[in-house]
């Protein structure tokens, strides 16, 4: 073992071996143990996970019939099984690529994992398979992940033949060539069962509809039970690429911190969905869900954010951002200087609630343009934020909000807003957040949404906020398996980097 290990410069693996006092880990007198035997099985089964076998491939001794293995390939197998085996158990807690080098903003802080002391534990305790379970992320969320990753690699073995795409929508009752194709997809899928299909040959009825319709929920799609062209094109995205985005999904999953015991906002961003977690987030089922408005697509995306909740506030004034007011205040002022007005806007003076007022005229536009002024939206039922503001500081300033324009929560896209998140029901969520403080009551803070001036109400312990991107997920309320699209185009991002990675 010793002239091996002389050729290895991972030092993990040379620490391993310390531990073992240079004996073999795998092999004994050149046979592969049982323990062995468990970690080849655990690296091929690697696909369960989202992960790829070849990253975890390891050349095992070959052995002719009558001979004997020299001792130098048994020693060169063991050292290389090991150190394999140290990379799968940390691809599996913590990922294989860095997610800040593909623009996801989360605090990473040390594993406290020693994943060499790790797997001598495992090891010496014959657990191996058990130690890995326990290395997976702790997330009700994963476990459903990984249920609908095998379940979506077996529908991929026997892809049914494309839906052809239709000139014009198809509407329930209309003749329909492809209902057999259709019906097949639908089934396989779980959205329409086997002995309810279609009853009337050649048309689009009632039975395929329903199933439909219930694809279109699962999809992310306006549930009109029309065959229209992105419902088509939705169908027949193969079952393959179904089963990379879970897989995708498993992978971002890995990078999300550990949130024990606390209390947990949570929302994902391509499915525009808010969920909050009283606590055991990994666990137990959501205590809100919500929908939600996040940043528009190319142009004012919303940015993937780990950090805490710190206050709430009531009637905010609404600081309108450096950018909109270049981009698109000045030129409406230089045309109409009713604008700030009929908005209910001010031009001020300083920072904070307490700045100055200034009247429009030359000076203060001229000012406005050299930034030197700023505008902002007084509080009440028009302001853009509504009347609830939660923060959670950080550089991109953020933020949780209501909004006065409720309509666009019923669209099944909502990727609308400047960059900030607009939540459906921001007076349950405040009482919520807000729930540990005295006093605090749903009528209270209907009083404070509805009184004469901005409140703001400090969190005594803060609120974990994760803003995250997954375009899979599985529902807690029923456990079916939805998909997103791909609205900021982070898929084939992660996709890539995760196909240049190599095993080192």
């Amino acid at each position: 073992m010793a002239s091996v290990l002389e050729q290895t410069t991972d030092s993990d693996v040379l620490r391993l071996y310390a531990l073992r006092h240079q004996t073999p880990m795998w092999t004994d007198a050149g046979v592969l143990g049982t323990d062995g035997r468990e970690a080849l099985d655990l690296l091929r089964a690697s696909d369960d996970e989202g992960l790829t076998p070849s990253d975890y491939a390891v050349t095992q001794i070959d052995v002719r019939p009558g001979e004997r293995a020299a001792p130098r390939d048994i020693a060169a197998f063991d050292v290389a099984l090991s150190g394999t085996l140290l990379r799968y158990l940390h691809d599996l807690h913590v990922g294989r690529v860095d997610p800040r080098q593909l623009g996801f903003r989360l605090r990473l802080p040390p594993d406290a994992h020693d994943f060499v002391a790790v797997l001598h534990a495992a090891r010496d305790g014959h657990r191996l398979k058990a130690a890995a379970a326990e290395l997976r992320p702790a997330l009700g969320q994963y476990d459903a992940l990984r249920g609908a990753l095998v379940r979506y690699r077996v529908l991929a073995s026997d892809e049914p033949p494309a839906l052809p795409v239709a000139k014009t929508g198809v509407h329930p009752g209309d003749p329909y060539a492809a209902f057999d194709v259709l019906s097949r997809r639908l089934v396989a899928l779980g959205d329409m069962q086997l002995a309810a299909g279609p009853t009337n040959v050649g048309v689009y009825d009632a039975a395929l509809v329903d199933a439909v319709i219930r694809f279109q929920r699962r999809h992310g799609l306006d549930a009109d039970g029309v065959l229209g062209g992105r419902t088509l094109r939705e169908l027949n995205v193969s079952f393959a690429w179904r089963a990379r985005q879970l897989a995708l999904a498993l992978e971002r999953l890995r990078w999300l911190p550990d949130v024990g015991e606390e209390r947990l906002i949570a929302i994902n961003i391509p499915m525009f969905r808010l969920w909050a977690w009283n606590a055991n987030a990994g666990r137990q089922a959501p205590a809100l869900d919500m929908a939600v408005i996040v940043g528009r697509a190319a142009r004012s995306e919303t940015p993937i954010i780990d950090q805490p909740l710190r206050s709430v506030v009531f009637r905010p004034f609404w600081n309108v951002p450096r950018s909109i007011l270049r981009d698109e205040i000045l030129a409406t002022l230089a045309r109409d200087p009713a604008y700030l007005d009929r908005e209910n806007m001010e031009i001020v003076d300083g920072q904070g609630d307490d700045a100055v007022p200034i009247s429009l005229d030359d000076a203060s536009l001229a000012r406005l343009r050299d930034g030197s002024l700023r505008v902002r939206q007084r509080p009440g039922p028009k302001n853009a934020l509504g009347l609830v503001k939660l923060i959670f500081p950080n550089v991109d300033d953020i933020y949780m909000h209501g909004t006065p324009a409720q309509t666009l929560f019923a669209r099944s896209r909502r990727d609308f807003s400047h960059g900030c998140v607009r939540v459906e029901q921001p007076a349950i969520l405040a009482e919520w957040a807000l729930r540990d403080i005295p006093g605090w009551t749903s009528q209270h803070i209907a009083e404070a949404m509805n009184g004469q001036r901005p409140v703001d109400v400090r969190l005594p312990k803060p609120i974990r906020v994760i803003l995250f991107y997954t375009t899979a997920a599985v529902m807690s309320a029923d456990g079916t398996v939805h998909f997103a699209e791909d609205i900021y185009g982070r898929d084939p991002a992660l996709d890539a980097a995760l196909a240049k990675r190599r095993p080192s």
